[in-house]
């Protein structure tokens, strides 16, 4: 077996400052400024190989380089891809051209390239160069292959792969392939919204679901004094975890568990002829109550049941959503009072965008982080359980969960008797050694109330983590501020862009107040991934505007933005290799205004995937 010849490459090692200068390679690989590394999930440093013999001196950019002969020999080995017949003759010419990797003591990186090879037809005899990753349980290289046969090679029994890297044409049908857009002619204060899925995982542990509900007819003639019709209008994202049967769950029934209860307590409240609403406490706690009690139904009634089954398929189907997880966020607004409540219950996000006076957009935080690492939540934890030193160990409930806050994860809410007792007779999880007085995780969300201003063309993000991994709340909020503008400037009456012009203030670069409030302080996690992929530059360096969509457009700047080998690189990770780099990501956005009173809600085709047989959710 012949091998590709392979060029002689530099690695760069990321000292603490994490800055990395771009530097050319040689041949047709460019490297940028822009780093993807990699954190160790155990959080342990792993020693660089002996093999490795760093050169002397350092430069001004705080950068070591040195050679590395076993990379080499690996690579040279995942070169050699290609094949012409049953057992022919291996392709003449390949080679991985130009290799860049960064590893620090604690990471290693792929550096990304700005430029492609010319797009200009080639003869059918000649090679043609393109981009590929290789990637493996700890290291992630980039480079250029030539040859014209597919690429797709295991190199050796450690799971490493040779991957011939999207395009950026690919990249973006991968992006726009689950987004979804509606615009909502109902004159109830909103607009349109955007969502759109894009997995890490194998399958996709996040979910989500959006509702408008007319407000029932009891309700309805009871305040028609006031307004006559209104709407309750629900969207909800959920992040999975160790599975995606809790986020299904949630998909399926965790609106109308919260409307049953709000409809009981707005029915309540009503038959007091002095009250036209009920109070907010009230209206809080029935959101709380709709999450509790489905909770209680995945996680405990569920337990009854396969008991009083005793059947192992009938445990398979009820046992699925108590033993994995799931956190979820949960938007509620009420259009008759335009008070818009958002529920947390884990450490996906909300924010609020609106203008101030100065035309620029702030951020607000609408929800906290519920984990470990949050003092509040912590603190809270440990009054629970005291005399526990090990409730949080190192940020983690009982060092396992980071979420303080789920639906399922059972096995920190049965007591050892009822897992084992599960265990031994159908299946599950042994719980933690800690284990001492459950439950220590609680879908009880914290609820925020907000009055929404639709003249002003508020608007709220509601994403997973994934995103907020990636983007700050400030950068969130600019990036839809730019997205306004671009849209702004080019509806040209469109109908599904024409009220975008009464919000666009024409700013250069990101239109967005930059905050000031200390992130250890309000529990708010800070997006490491922009730390493990070295991620440098301004925003106009970084941030393009190319989506019709709004939630997409946020993930494509997630993931890279303008770097965009850097995107193809994220988005050609195969499970489970990319959920080191990348999280599940579901992103959210919801368009508050005063628009049409045409009392429809309708797809929004030009940002909308039009392969999926998607319908509006009224």
């Amino acid at each position: 077996m012949r091998r590709a010849t392979v060029r002689a490459f530099r690695t760069a090692q990321i000292c603490p400052s994490r800055n990395l200068a771009s530097r050319s390679r040689g041949g047709h690989f460019q490297s940028s400024s822009h780093v993807l590394g990699i954190r160790h999930a155990s959080g342990r440093s792993e020693p660089v190989s002996k093999i490795e013999a760093a050169s002397k001196g350092t430069s001004s950019m705080y950068i070591r380089r040195f050679s590395v002969a076993f990379v080499s020999g690996l690579v040279g080995y995942g070169a050699w891809y290609t094949y012409k017949g049953e057992g022919g003759e291996a392709a003449k010419g390949g080679y991985l051209n130009s290799i860049s990797t960064a590893q620090g003591q604690q990471s290693r990186a792929l550096s990304t390239s700005p430029s492609y090879p010319s797009s200009q037809p080639v003869q059918e005899t000649e090679e043609v160069e393109r981009k590929a990753v290789i990637v493996g349980p700890d290291t992630l290289y980039t480079g250029a292959i030539a040859g014209n046969q597919p690429i797709t090679k295991d190199t050796d029994g450690a799971g490493r792969k040779v991957l011939e890297m999207l395009t950026p044409e690919q990249a973006t049908q991968i992006l726009r392939r689950n987004e979804e857009s509606y615009l909502v002619g109902r004159g109830k204060g909103v607009v349109r919204y955007d969502v759109v899925q894009i997995a890490s995982n194998d399958p996709i542990e996040d979910d989500h679901s959006e509702k408008i509900i007319e407000l029932p007819e009891a309700l309805a003639t009871a305040t028609a004094a006031r307004n006559p019709s209104s709407d309750w209008m629900f969207w909800g994202v959920f992040d999975g975890h160790s599975g995606w049967t809790t986020s299904a769950k949630l998909r399926q029934v965790l609106i109308s568990f919260v409307a049953r209860e709000l409809n009981s307590t707005y029915k309540a409240a009503l038959a007091d002829p002095s009250v036209d609403s009920p109070s907010s406490d009230a209206i809080e706690a029935a959101i709380k109550t709709g999450f509790t009690r489905l909770d209680n139904e995945i996680v405990h009634e569920s337990v009854e049941k396969v008991l009083k089954a005793n059947s192992k398929l009938v445990a398979a189907e009820l046992l699925a959503p108590a033993l994995s997880g799931s956190c979820a966020l949960l938007s509620f607004y009420d259009s008759n009072s335009k008070l818009l409540r958002v529920a947390c219950t884990g450490d996906s996000r909300a924010v609020l965008g609106r203008r101030g006076a100065s035309g620029k957009w702030a951020a607000t935080s609408l929800s906290v982080d519920q984990t470990g690492s949050n003092s509040d939540e912590e603190a809270r934890m440990r009054k629970l359980h005291p005399g526990e030193p090990n409730v949080i160990r190192n940020g983690r409930v009982l060092g396992g969960l980071e979420p303080t806050r789920a639906f399922g994860d059972a096995t920190y809410k049965w007591t050892r008797e009822v897992s084992e007792r599960l265990k031994r007779s159908f299946f599950g999880r042994t719980p933690s050694q800690l284990l001492q007085t459950p439950p220590y995780v609680t879908a009880e969300p914290v609820v925020t109330t907000t009055k929404i201003e639709p003249e002003k063309g508020d608007f709220v993000v509601m994403a997973t983590d994934g995103l907020w991994e990636m983007l700050t709340n400030e950068e969130v909020v600019g990036l839809v501020g730019q997205w306004i503008e671009k849209q702004s400037a080019e509806s040209n009456g469109s109908v599904g862009n024409s009220w975008v012009k009464m919000f666009s203030t024409q700013q250069k670069g990101l239109p967005v107040e930059q905050g000031t409030a200390s992130k250890e302080k309000d529990g708010q996690k800070t997006p490491i991934r922009q730390q493990q992929w070295g991620v440098k530059g301004g925003e106009n360096a970084r941030f393009v505007v190319e989506d019709k969509n709004v939630a997409t457009h946020l993930v494509r700047n997630a993931l890279g933005g303008k770097d965009k080998d850097m995107v193809c690189a994220l988005l050609t990770l195969p499970a489970p290799y990319s959920r080191r780099y990348r999280d599940d990501l579901t992103v959210e956005v919801i368009f508050f205004g005063n628009g049409d009173k045409s009392g429809d809600v309708v797809v929004n085709k030009e940002a909308s995937a039009l392969a999926k047989n998607i319908k509006p959710k009224l």
